[in-house]
Protein backbone atom coordinates (compact mmCIF):
# COMPACT_ATOMS: atom_id res chain seq x y z
CA UNK A 1 0.00 0.00 0.00
CA UNK A 2 2.70 2.58 0.29
CA UNK A 3 2.70 2.86 -3.34
CA UNK A 4 -0.28 4.68 -2.85
CA UNK A 5 0.79 6.36 0.22
CA UNK A 6 4.04 7.45 -2.35
CA UNK A 7 1.53 8.95 -4.59
CA UNK A 8 -0.45 10.84 -2.16
CA UNK A 9 2.79 12.75 -0.93
CA UNK A 10 3.65 13.79 -4.17
CA UNK A 11 -0.18 14.28 -5.46
CA UNK A 12 -0.51 16.48 -2.47
CA UNK A 13 3.15 17.83 -2.11
CA UNK A 14 2.56 16.40 1.24
CA UNK A 15 5.91 15.31 3.30
CA UNK A 16 4.28 12.24 4.88
CA UNK A 17 1.04 9.71 3.96
CA UNK A 18 0.01 6.81 5.29
CA UNK A 19 -2.64 3.64 4.52
CA UNK A 20 -4.54 3.08 8.14
CA UNK A 21 -5.88 -0.39 8.07
CA UNK A 22 -9.10 -0.80 10.24
CA UNK A 23 -9.75 -3.76 12.65
CA UNK A 24 -5.46 -4.45 12.72
CA UNK A 25 -4.54 -3.16 16.40
CA UNK A 26 -5.34 -0.06 14.74
CA UNK A 27 -1.84 0.54 13.51
CA UNK A 28 -0.55 1.76 9.94
CA UNK A 29 -0.50 -0.60 7.62
CA UNK A 30 1.78 1.25 5.06
CA UNK A 31 3.11 4.71 5.44
CA UNK A 32 5.11 6.82 3.47
CA UNK A 33 8.24 7.37 3.93
CA UNK A 34 8.47 4.12 4.97
CA UNK A 35 8.58 4.05 8.68
CA UNK A 36 6.85 7.32 9.68
CA UNK A 37 4.33 6.24 11.58
CA UNK A 38 2.59 9.40 13.78
CA UNK A 39 0.10 8.26 16.86
CA UNK A 40 -1.47 11.94 15.76
CA UNK A 41 -2.04 10.87 12.26
CA UNK A 42 -3.30 7.15 13.51
CA UNK A 43 -5.60 9.00 16.45
CA UNK A 44 -6.97 11.33 13.18
CA UNK A 45 -7.89 8.30 10.69
CA UNK A 46 -9.80 6.56 13.39
CA UNK A 47 -11.24 9.54 13.77
CA UNK A 48 -12.27 9.97 10.07
CA UNK A 49 -13.52 5.97 10.30
CA UNK A 50 -15.77 6.96 12.87
CA UNK A 51 -16.92 9.68 10.68
CA UNK A 52 -17.21 7.36 7.69
CA UNK A 53 -16.05 10.20 5.59
CA UNK A 54 -13.46 12.70 4.43
CA UNK A 55 -11.46 14.69 7.11
CA UNK A 56 -10.02 17.43 6.49
CA UNK A 57 -7.67 19.53 9.87
CA UNK A 58 -5.65 22.67 9.23
CA UNK A 59 -3.78 23.33 12.60
CA UNK A 60 -3.74 26.56 13.96
CA UNK A 61 0.24 26.46 15.46
CA UNK A 62 3.44 25.55 14.15
CA UNK A 63 3.24 22.52 16.11
CA UNK A 64 0.44 21.08 14.90
CA UNK A 65 -0.55 18.55 12.68
CA UNK A 66 -2.65 19.22 9.42
CA UNK A 67 -4.26 16.29 8.09
CA UNK A 68 -6.52 15.85 5.00
CA UNK A 69 -7.86 11.85 4.84
CA UNK A 70 -10.52 9.81 2.85
CA UNK A 71 -12.03 6.59 4.43
CA UNK A 72 -11.61 2.99 2.02
CA UNK A 73 -14.56 1.28 1.33
CA UNK A 74 -15.07 -2.61 0.58
CA UNK A 75 -18.01 -3.70 -2.05
CA UNK A 76 -20.87 -3.52 0.54
CA UNK A 77 -19.96 -0.13 1.62
CA UNK A 78 -18.04 -1.82 5.05
CA UNK A 79 -15.10 0.41 6.20
CA UNK A 80 -11.44 -0.60 5.15
CA UNK A 81 -9.40 1.77 6.38
CA UNK A 82 -8.26 5.64 5.47
CA UNK A 83 -6.16 6.82 3.21
CA UNK A 84 -4.38 10.13 4.44
CA UNK A 85 -1.87 13.05 3.84
CA UNK A 86 -0.04 14.87 6.72
CA UNK A 87 1.83 17.98 7.13
CA UNK A 88 3.62 19.52 9.74
CA UNK A 89 1.71 23.15 10.75
CA UNK A 90 -0.82 25.17 9.50
CA UNK A 91 -1.85 24.49 6.01
CA UNK A 92 -5.15 24.72 3.91
CA UNK A 93 -5.75 21.97 1.83
CA UNK A 94 -7.48 23.05 -1.49
CA UNK A 95 -10.46 21.66 -3.32
CA UNK A 96 -8.86 20.02 -6.11
CA UNK A 97 -6.14 18.47 -4.10
CA UNK A 98 -8.51 16.75 -1.69
CA UNK A 99 -10.94 15.56 -4.95
CA UNK A 100 -7.53 13.95 -6.15
CA UNK A 101 -6.69 12.37 -2.64
CA UNK A 102 -10.46 10.68 -2.76
CA UNK A 103 -9.63 9.58 -6.04
CA UNK A 104 -6.52 7.89 -5.38
CA UNK A 105 -8.44 6.34 -2.30
CA UNK A 106 -10.75 5.24 -4.55
CA UNK A 107 -8.06 2.84 -6.58
CA UNK A 108 -6.40 2.37 -3.14
CA UNK A 109 -9.46 0.88 -1.68
CA UNK A 110 -9.71 -1.38 -5.22
CA UNK A 111 -6.05 -2.61 -4.27
CA UNK A 112 -7.27 -3.60 -1.09
CA UNK A 113 -10.33 -5.43 -2.03
CA UNK A 114 -8.40 -7.38 -4.35
CA UNK A 115 -6.60 -8.82 -1.44
CA UNK A 116 -9.43 -9.40 0.97
CA UNK A 117 -10.88 -11.27 -1.60
CA UNK A 118 -7.98 -13.31 -2.70
CA UNK A 119 -9.97 -16.36 -1.26
CA UNK A 120 -12.93 -16.23 -2.60
CA UNK A 121 -14.39 -18.02 -5.74
CA UNK A 122 -13.10 -17.88 -9.57
CA UNK A 123 -16.10 -15.39 -9.92
CA UNK A 124 -14.87 -13.49 -7.01
CA UNK A 125 -11.47 -13.96 -8.65
CA UNK A 126 -12.73 -12.62 -11.91
CA UNK A 127 -14.43 -9.54 -9.95
CA UNK A 128 -10.85 -9.11 -8.10
CA UNK A 129 -8.53 -8.91 -11.26
CA UNK A 130 -11.16 -6.03 -13.03
CA UNK A 131 -10.93 -4.06 -9.54
CA UNK A 132 -6.91 -4.89 -9.89
CA UNK A 133 -7.06 -3.60 -13.63
CA UNK A 134 -9.31 -0.54 -12.51
CA UNK A 135 -6.62 0.54 -9.64
CA UNK A 136 -3.67 -0.11 -11.57
CA UNK A 137 -5.39 1.96 -14.45
CA UNK A 138 -5.94 4.71 -12.05
CA UNK A 139 -2.80 4.79 -10.41
CA UNK A 140 -1.62 5.05 -13.67
CA UNK A 141 -4.08 7.83 -14.72
CA UNK A 142 -2.78 9.43 -11.53
CA UNK A 143 0.63 8.95 -12.22
CA UNK A 144 -0.06 10.42 -15.93
CA UNK A 145 -1.46 13.46 -14.48
CA UNK A 146 1.57 13.81 -12.28
CA UNK A 147 4.24 13.65 -15.07
CA UNK A 148 2.15 16.28 -16.83
CA UNK A 149 2.24 18.67 -14.22
CA UNK A 150 6.10 18.14 -13.68
CA UNK A 151 6.16 18.80 -17.56
CA UNK A 152 4.13 22.22 -17.56
CA UNK A 153 6.59 23.16 -13.84
CA UNK A 154 9.45 22.54 -15.89
CA UNK A 155 8.57 24.06 -19.58
CA UNK A 156 7.51 27.42 -16.60
CA UNK A 157 11.14 27.03 -15.62
CA UNK A 158 13.06 25.86 -18.62
CA UNK A 159 11.86 28.12 -21.25
CA UNK A 160 12.10 30.97 -18.52
CA UNK A 161 15.78 31.96 -19.74
CA UNK A 162 15.83 31.09 -23.37
CA UNK A 163 18.07 33.11 -25.39
CA UNK A 164 17.40 32.19 -29.04
CA UNK A 165 15.38 30.49 -31.53
CA UNK A 166 17.73 27.52 -31.87
CA UNK A 167 17.84 27.26 -27.62
CA UNK A 168 13.78 27.81 -27.47
CA UNK A 169 13.30 24.67 -30.23
CA UNK A 170 15.84 22.83 -28.46
CA UNK A 171 14.32 23.54 -24.58
CA UNK A 172 10.95 22.25 -26.15
CA UNK A 173 12.53 19.28 -27.81
CA UNK A 174 13.97 18.29 -24.63
CA UNK A 175 10.69 18.43 -22.70
CA UNK A 176 8.07 16.90 -25.33
CA UNK A 177 11.01 14.31 -25.50
CA UNK A 178 10.28 13.29 -21.58
CA UNK A 179 6.59 12.86 -21.48
CA UNK A 180 4.99 12.61 -24.54
CA UNK A 181 7.63 10.64 -26.15
CA UNK A 182 7.03 12.67 -29.85
CA UNK A 183 9.19 10.98 -32.67
CA UNK A 184 8.77 14.60 -34.43
CA UNK A 185 9.28 18.39 -32.96
CA UNK A 186 9.01 20.92 -34.83
CA UNK A 187 8.77 24.56 -34.15
CA UNK A 188 7.38 26.55 -37.25
CA UNK A 189 7.20 30.53 -37.01
CA UNK A 190 6.16 32.95 -39.45
CA UNK A 191 9.13 35.03 -40.78
CA UNK A 192 9.22 38.73 -41.71
CA UNK A 193 7.84 37.91 -45.13
CA UNK A 194 4.46 36.12 -43.93
CA UNK A 195 6.29 32.86 -44.83
CA UNK A 196 6.03 29.63 -42.26
CA UNK A 197 9.23 28.30 -41.82
CA UNK A 198 10.69 25.94 -39.54
CA UNK A 199 13.54 26.94 -36.73
CA UNK A 200 16.30 24.09 -37.18
CA UNK A 201 17.96 22.31 -34.11
CA UNK A 202 21.55 22.89 -33.23
CA UNK A 203 21.64 18.84 -33.97
CA UNK A 204 19.35 18.34 -36.63
CA UNK A 205 21.20 14.61 -37.61
CA UNK A 206 20.80 13.95 -33.92
CA UNK A 207 17.92 13.05 -31.48
CA UNK A 208 14.54 13.98 -32.09
CA UNK A 209 13.92 14.39 -36.11
CA UNK A 210 14.00 17.95 -37.48
CA UNK A 211 11.45 18.19 -40.81
CA UNK A 212 13.07 18.89 -44.31
CA UNK A 213 13.21 22.34 -44.88
CA UNK A 214 9.99 23.97 -45.95
CA UNK A 215 8.95 27.58 -46.55
CA UNK A 216 5.19 27.84 -47.47
CA UNK A 217 2.24 30.42 -47.07
CA UNK A 218 -0.11 30.52 -44.51
CA UNK A 219 -3.11 30.06 -46.85
CA UNK A 220 -1.00 26.72 -48.05
CA UNK A 221 -2.91 23.38 -47.60
CA UNK A 222 -0.98 22.31 -44.81
CA UNK A 223 -1.89 21.29 -40.79
CA UNK A 224 0.62 23.95 -39.57
CA UNK A 225 -0.74 26.24 -41.71
CA UNK A 226 -4.55 25.57 -40.96
CA UNK A 227 -3.54 25.58 -37.56
CA UNK A 228 -2.23 29.37 -37.86
CA UNK A 229 -4.81 30.75 -39.84
CA UNK A 230 -7.95 29.03 -37.71
CA UNK A 231 -5.80 29.47 -34.29
CA UNK A 232 -6.89 26.06 -33.39
CA UNK A 233 -4.95 23.00 -32.22
CA UNK A 234 -5.31 21.09 -35.72
CA UNK A 235 -5.18 17.05 -35.04
CA UNK A 236 -4.27 14.44 -37.55
CA UNK A 237 -5.15 10.94 -36.13
CA UNK A 238 -3.80 9.17 -39.17
CA UNK A 239 -2.25 8.91 -42.58
CA UNK A 240 -5.93 8.74 -43.75
CA UNK A 241 -6.78 11.88 -41.93
CA UNK A 242 -3.92 13.41 -43.70
CA UNK A 243 -4.55 11.98 -46.97
CA UNK A 244 -8.02 13.53 -47.12
CA UNK A 245 -7.61 16.94 -46.29
CA UNK A 246 -4.32 18.20 -47.23
CA UNK A 247 -2.30 19.04 -49.98
CA UNK A 248 0.60 16.21 -51.74
CA UNK A 249 3.38 17.85 -50.30
CA UNK A 250 1.93 17.81 -46.85
CA UNK A 251 1.57 14.37 -47.32
CA UNK A 252 5.07 13.95 -48.61
CA UNK A 253 6.17 15.05 -45.54
CA UNK A 254 3.94 13.66 -43.34
CA UNK A 255 5.39 10.33 -44.91
CA UNK A 256 9.03 11.48 -45.10
CA UNK A 257 9.17 12.00 -40.92
CA UNK A 258 7.78 8.45 -41.00
CA UNK A 259 4.37 9.69 -38.81
CA UNK A 260 1.17 7.68 -37.67
CA UNK A 261 0.00 11.24 -36.09
CA UNK A 262 0.02 14.84 -36.05
CA UNK A 263 -0.58 17.66 -33.52
CA UNK A 264 -0.09 21.47 -34.65
CA UNK A 265 -0.93 23.95 -31.51
CA UNK A 266 -0.88 27.60 -32.76
CA UNK A 267 1.85 30.07 -31.15
CA UNK A 268 -0.20 33.45 -30.21
CA UNK A 269 1.87 36.50 -29.64
CA UNK A 270 0.91 39.64 -28.24
CA UNK A 271 -0.25 40.52 -31.11
CA UNK A 272 -0.36 38.23 -33.70
CA UNK A 273 -0.03 34.74 -34.80
CA UNK A 274 3.76 33.50 -34.37
CA UNK A 275 3.82 30.17 -35.65
CA UNK A 276 2.98 26.75 -34.68
CA UNK A 277 4.37 23.60 -32.38
CA UNK A 278 4.16 20.60 -33.62
CA UNK A 279 4.58 17.16 -32.86
CA UNK A 280 4.75 14.03 -34.51
CA UNK A 281 4.48 10.02 -33.52
CA UNK A 282 6.02 7.53 -35.65
CA UNK A 283 3.60 4.74 -34.16
CA UNK A 284 -0.74 5.13 -33.25
CA UNK A 285 -0.88 7.92 -30.70
CA UNK A 286 -4.82 9.37 -29.62
CA UNK A 287 -4.00 12.78 -28.52
CA UNK A 288 -6.88 12.61 -25.33
CA UNK A 289 -8.24 15.79 -24.16
CA UNK A 290 -5.90 16.05 -20.69
CA UNK A 291 -2.98 16.04 -23.75
CA UNK A 292 -4.61 18.71 -25.85
CA UNK A 293 -4.54 20.87 -22.81
CA UNK A 294 -1.13 20.42 -21.67
CA UNK A 295 0.06 20.97 -25.23
CA UNK A 296 -1.98 24.03 -25.12
CA UNK A 297 -0.09 25.35 -22.13
CA UNK A 298 3.20 24.23 -23.06
CA UNK A 299 2.20 26.09 -26.42
CA UNK A 300 1.59 29.46 -24.11
CA UNK A 301 4.97 29.13 -22.60
CA UNK A 302 6.73 28.42 -26.26
CA UNK A 303 4.65 31.14 -27.72
CA UNK A 304 6.00 33.69 -24.83
CA UNK A 305 9.90 32.14 -25.19
CA UNK A 306 9.50 32.63 -29.16
CA UNK A 307 8.53 36.39 -28.78
CA UNK A 308 11.36 37.18 -26.36
CA UNK A 309 13.62 35.50 -28.05
CA UNK A 310 13.12 37.10 -31.46
CA UNK A 311 13.76 40.29 -29.77
CA UNK A 312 17.26 39.08 -28.40
CA UNK A 313 18.01 37.70 -31.69
CA UNK A 314 17.15 41.14 -33.79
CA UNK A 315 19.48 43.18 -31.02
CA UNK A 316 22.18 40.37 -31.47
CA UNK A 317 21.52 40.93 -35.53
CA UNK A 318 22.18 44.73 -35.00
CA UNK A 319 25.05 44.54 -32.85
CA UNK A 320 26.70 42.11 -35.24
CA UNK A 321 25.97 44.69 -38.40
CA UNK A 322 27.22 47.14 -36.50
CA UNK A 323 30.16 45.47 -35.35
CA UNK A 324 31.08 44.05 -38.74
CA UNK A 325 30.38 47.34 -40.71
CA UNK A 326 33.48 48.32 -38.58
CA UNK A 327 35.76 45.64 -39.57
CA UNK A 328 36.33 47.13 -43.23
CA UNK A 329 38.06 45.53 -45.92
CA UNK A 330 42.25 46.90 -45.43
CA UNK A 331 43.39 49.18 -47.93
CA UNK A 332 46.62 48.26 -49.61
CA UNK A 333 49.44 50.02 -48.30
CA UNK A 334 52.70 50.10 -50.78
CA UNK A 335 55.76 48.55 -49.21
CA UNK A 336 53.46 46.53 -46.68
CA UNK A 337 51.44 42.82 -47.19
CA UNK A 338 48.26 43.35 -44.46
CA UNK A 339 45.60 40.98 -43.47
CA UNK A 340 43.11 40.74 -41.07
CA UNK A 341 40.84 38.20 -39.50
CA UNK A 342 37.65 38.46 -37.42
CA UNK A 343 36.29 35.48 -35.72
CA UNK A 344 33.30 35.37 -33.39
CA UNK A 345 32.69 33.98 -30.48
CA UNK A 346 31.16 29.82 -30.33
CA UNK A 347 27.99 31.27 -29.27
CA UNK A 348 26.34 33.44 -31.49
CA UNK A 349 24.90 35.74 -29.24
CA UNK A 350 28.27 37.39 -27.60
CA UNK A 351 28.88 40.05 -29.89
CA UNK A 352 31.80 41.78 -28.76
CA UNK A 353 34.07 45.01 -29.11
CA UNK A 354 36.55 43.52 -30.69
CA UNK A 355 38.10 45.73 -33.69
CA UNK A 356 41.03 46.15 -36.03
CA UNK A 357 41.91 49.45 -37.84
CA UNK A 358 44.80 50.86 -40.71
CA UNK A 359 44.37 54.28 -41.84
CA UNK A 360 47.02 56.63 -43.19
CA UNK A 361 48.71 59.28 -41.65
CA UNK A 362 48.58 63.19 -41.97
CA UNK A 363 52.10 64.68 -43.16
CA UNK A 364 54.29 64.00 -46.00
CA UNK A 365 55.97 61.19 -44.41
CA UNK A 366 53.79 58.15 -45.97
CA UNK A 367 53.07 56.72 -41.88
CA UNK A 368 50.26 54.09 -41.27
CA UNK A 369 48.26 53.84 -38.18
CA UNK A 370 47.43 50.54 -37.28
CA UNK A 371 45.25 49.47 -34.08
CA UNK A 372 43.88 46.62 -32.87
CA UNK A 373 41.44 46.74 -29.15
CA UNK A 374 38.67 45.34 -27.59
CA UNK A 375 36.23 47.57 -25.72
CA UNK A 376 34.55 45.15 -22.90
CA UNK A 377 31.46 43.98 -23.00
CA UNK A 378 29.44 41.54 -25.37
CA UNK A 379 25.98 43.15 -26.57
CA UNK A 380 24.98 46.12 -28.53
CA UNK A 381 26.36 48.74 -25.96
CA UNK A 382 30.14 47.42 -26.09
CA UNK A 383 29.62 47.49 -30.26
CA UNK A 384 28.23 50.91 -30.11
CA UNK A 385 31.27 51.90 -27.94
CA UNK A 386 33.97 50.34 -29.98
CA UNK A 387 32.30 52.35 -32.76
CA UNK A 388 32.83 55.27 -30.95
CA UNK A 389 36.24 54.41 -29.50
CA UNK A 390 37.17 53.57 -33.16
CA UNK A 391 36.32 56.97 -34.85
CA UNK A 392 37.66 58.94 -31.60
CA UNK A 393 40.77 57.52 -31.73
CA UNK A 394 41.13 58.20 -35.33
CA UNK A 395 40.32 62.32 -34.83
CA UNK A 396 42.85 61.69 -32.16
CA UNK A 397 45.71 61.10 -35.01
CA UNK A 398 44.47 63.51 -37.33
CA UNK A 399 44.32 66.54 -34.73
CA UNK A 400 48.19 65.35 -33.51
CA UNK A 401 50.03 64.89 -36.92
CA UNK A 402 53.85 64.00 -36.12
CA UNK A 403 52.87 63.07 -32.54
CA UNK A 404 53.72 59.45 -31.51
CA UNK A 405 51.04 57.38 -31.35
CA UNK A 406 50.92 57.23 -27.12
CA UNK A 407 49.80 60.83 -27.38
CA UNK A 408 46.71 59.99 -29.38
CA UNK A 409 45.40 57.33 -26.85
CA UNK A 410 46.33 59.92 -24.24
CA UNK A 411 43.50 62.82 -26.28
CA UNK A 412 41.24 59.77 -26.56
CA UNK A 413 41.29 59.11 -23.02
CA UNK A 414 40.95 62.67 -22.32
CA UNK A 415 37.78 63.16 -24.83
CA UNK A 416 36.30 59.89 -23.33
CA UNK A 417 36.76 61.49 -19.65
CA UNK A 418 35.24 65.01 -20.87
CA UNK A 419 32.07 63.16 -22.83
CA UNK A 420 31.25 61.17 -20.05
CA UNK A 421 31.72 58.00 -22.75
CA UNK A 422 31.69 55.11 -20.34
CA UNK A 423 34.47 52.94 -22.31
CA UNK A 424 36.53 50.28 -21.02
CA UNK A 425 38.90 47.84 -22.78
CA UNK A 426 42.44 47.54 -24.06
CA UNK A 427 44.26 47.96 -27.28
CA UNK A 428 47.77 48.22 -29.21
CA UNK A 429 47.58 51.48 -31.16
CA UNK A 430 51.22 51.80 -33.62
CA UNK A 431 52.43 53.67 -36.49
CA UNK A 432 54.60 52.65 -39.22
CA UNK A 433 56.77 54.77 -40.89
CA UNK A 434 58.92 53.64 -44.54
CA UNK A 435 62.56 54.28 -44.56
CA UNK A 436 64.48 54.97 -47.81
CA UNK A 437 66.05 51.74 -47.26
CA UNK A 438 62.87 49.11 -47.54
CA UNK A 439 63.10 49.11 -43.58
CA UNK A 440 60.19 50.21 -41.60
CA UNK A 441 60.10 52.41 -38.03
CA UNK A 442 57.74 50.82 -36.00
CA UNK A 443 56.39 52.96 -32.99
CA UNK A 444 53.60 51.20 -30.79
CA UNK A 445 51.89 52.21 -27.47
CA UNK A 446 49.91 49.28 -25.55
CA UNK A 447 46.66 49.98 -23.41
CA UNK A 448 46.67 46.67 -21.32
CA UNK A 449 46.43 44.88 -24.15
CA UNK A 450 47.92 41.33 -25.02
CA UNK A 451 51.31 41.76 -26.23
CA UNK A 452 52.08 42.34 -30.23
CA UNK A 453 54.28 39.73 -31.64
CA UNK A 454 57.35 40.58 -34.10
CA UNK A 455 59.01 37.78 -35.60
CA UNK A 456 61.82 39.20 -37.93
CA UNK A 457 62.75 37.19 -41.28
CA UNK A 458 66.52 36.40 -40.01
CA UNK A 459 66.06 35.69 -36.83
CA UNK A 460 65.78 32.26 -35.20
CA UNK A 461 63.94 31.26 -32.60
CA UNK A 462 60.18 32.67 -31.53
CA UNK A 463 58.93 35.45 -32.23
CA UNK A 464 59.80 38.79 -29.93
CA UNK A 465 56.64 39.26 -27.60
CA UNK A 466 56.68 43.04 -27.57
CA UNK A 467 55.13 43.16 -23.91
CA UNK A 468 55.73 46.61 -22.36
CA UNK A 469 52.68 48.26 -22.18
CA UNK A 470 50.30 50.60 -20.25
CA UNK A 471 47.46 50.88 -17.82
CA UNK A 472 44.07 49.73 -19.88
CA UNK A 473 41.28 52.15 -20.55
CA UNK A 474 38.61 52.42 -18.19
CA UNK A 475 36.70 55.18 -16.94
CA UNK A 476 36.86 54.86 -13.46
CA UNK A 477 40.83 55.38 -13.98
CA UNK A 478 42.32 58.88 -14.02
CA UNK A 479 44.42 59.80 -17.32
CA UNK A 480 47.92 58.80 -16.74
CA UNK A 481 51.08 59.28 -18.56
CA UNK A 482 51.68 56.66 -21.59
CA UNK A 483 54.84 55.65 -23.41
CA UNK A 484 56.01 54.73 -26.62
CA UNK A 485 57.94 52.17 -27.90
CA UNK A 486 59.83 51.69 -30.99
CA UNK A 487 61.53 49.14 -33.08
CA UNK A 488 63.10 48.88 -36.55
CA UNK A 489 61.20 46.32 -39.15
CA UNK A 490 63.47 44.79 -41.86
CA UNK A 491 61.98 43.52 -45.04
CA UNK A 492 60.44 40.00 -44.28
CA UNK A 493 59.38 41.24 -40.69
CA UNK A 494 56.37 39.93 -39.78
CA UNK A 495 54.03 42.08 -37.07
CA UNK A 496 50.84 40.65 -35.36
CA UNK A 497 48.21 42.04 -33.06
CA UNK A 498 45.32 40.50 -31.98
CA UNK A 499 42.83 40.11 -29.50
CA UNK A 500 42.77 38.08 -26.10
CA UNK A 501 40.32 35.40 -27.97
CA UNK A 502 43.21 34.09 -29.78
CA UNK A 503 45.52 33.45 -26.58
CA UNK A 504 42.95 32.81 -23.64
CA UNK A 505 42.33 29.39 -23.08
CA UNK A 506 40.08 28.42 -19.82
CA UNK A 507 42.72 25.95 -17.81
CA UNK A 508 45.49 27.40 -19.18
CA UNK A 509 48.59 29.65 -18.44
CA UNK A 510 48.15 32.91 -20.95
CA UNK A 511 52.22 32.90 -21.08
CA UNK A 512 52.67 29.61 -22.36
CA UNK A 513 49.58 30.11 -25.08
CA UNK A 514 51.02 33.41 -26.22
CA UNK A 515 54.35 31.95 -26.69
CA UNK A 516 52.81 29.12 -28.48
CA UNK A 517 51.53 31.77 -31.02
CA UNK A 518 54.75 33.03 -30.84
CA UNK A 519 56.68 29.93 -32.06
CA UNK A 520 53.55 29.28 -34.68
CA UNK A 521 53.91 32.76 -35.93
CA UNK A 522 58.06 32.54 -36.86
CA UNK A 523 57.84 29.43 -37.98
CA UNK A 524 55.90 30.74 -41.06
CA UNK A 525 58.08 31.24 -43.92
CA UNK A 526 57.52 34.60 -45.55
CA UNK A 527 56.58 33.21 -48.95
CA UNK A 528 52.99 32.01 -47.07
CA UNK A 529 50.36 34.53 -48.04
CA UNK A 530 50.12 36.49 -44.71
CA UNK A 531 46.23 35.47 -44.63
CA UNK A 532 46.96 31.94 -44.59
CA UNK A 533 49.39 32.76 -41.87
CA UNK A 534 46.20 34.40 -39.57
CA UNK A 535 44.24 31.25 -40.64
CA UNK A 536 46.57 28.90 -39.76
CA UNK A 537 47.05 30.76 -36.14
CA UNK A 538 43.48 30.83 -35.61
CA UNK A 539 43.12 26.93 -36.24
CA UNK A 540 45.54 26.11 -33.89
CA UNK A 541 46.32 28.46 -31.25
CA UNK A 542 43.07 29.89 -30.83
CA UNK A 543 40.25 27.41 -28.73
CA UNK A 544 38.32 25.20 -30.72
CA UNK A 545 35.22 27.08 -29.21
CA UNK A 546 36.24 30.50 -28.17
CA UNK A 547 33.88 31.97 -25.50
CA UNK A 548 35.31 35.22 -26.68
CA UNK A 549 35.90 37.36 -30.12
CA UNK A 550 39.06 37.15 -31.91
CA UNK A 551 40.65 39.42 -34.15
CA UNK A 552 43.77 38.91 -35.38
CA UNK A 553 45.77 41.97 -37.83
CA UNK A 554 49.25 41.23 -39.15
CA UNK A 555 51.62 43.35 -41.13
CA UNK A 556 54.35 42.20 -42.99
CA UNK A 557 57.52 44.49 -44.64
CA UNK A 558 57.32 43.35 -48.14
CA UNK A 559 61.24 42.07 -49.31
CA UNK A 560 62.89 44.54 -51.35
CA UNK A 561 63.17 43.68 -55.42
CA UNK A 562 66.20 41.41 -56.53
Amino acid sequence: MNRFARLATRLLSAPRALVWVAGVGSAAAETWPVGSADDRAEALCRRAAELGGPLTVTADTADGLAFAGVPLVGPEGELLGVLAVTDAGPRTWSEEGLHDLSDLGAACSAQMRLRLRSDEAQRAGEAAGEAASLAEAEADRMETRLNRAQLLLRAAEDLGDTSGLEEVWARVSELAGGDLKPSYVGLILVGEDGLLRQVAGPDPDEGIRTAPAETYRIDANWPTARAVRERRTVVIANRHTMTDGYAPEAVAGFDALGLHALVCVPLQGTDEALGVLALGWDTPHVVDPPERAVLAILADYTARAVDRAAYLDERVSIALRLQQAMLTDLVPVPGLETAALYRPAARQDMVGGDWYDLYPLPGPHGAWAVTVGDITGHDMHAATLMGQVRSMLRQADIDHPGRPPHQAVEALVQACQTLGLPAGGTLVHAHLTPRSDGHWHLSWTNAGHPPPLLARADARGPAEILDAHDVLLHPALPPSPRTTHTRLLAPGSTLLLYTDGLVEHRGQDLDATTSAAARRLAAASVETPLEDVLRHLAGTVAPAHPEDDTVLLGVRISALPR
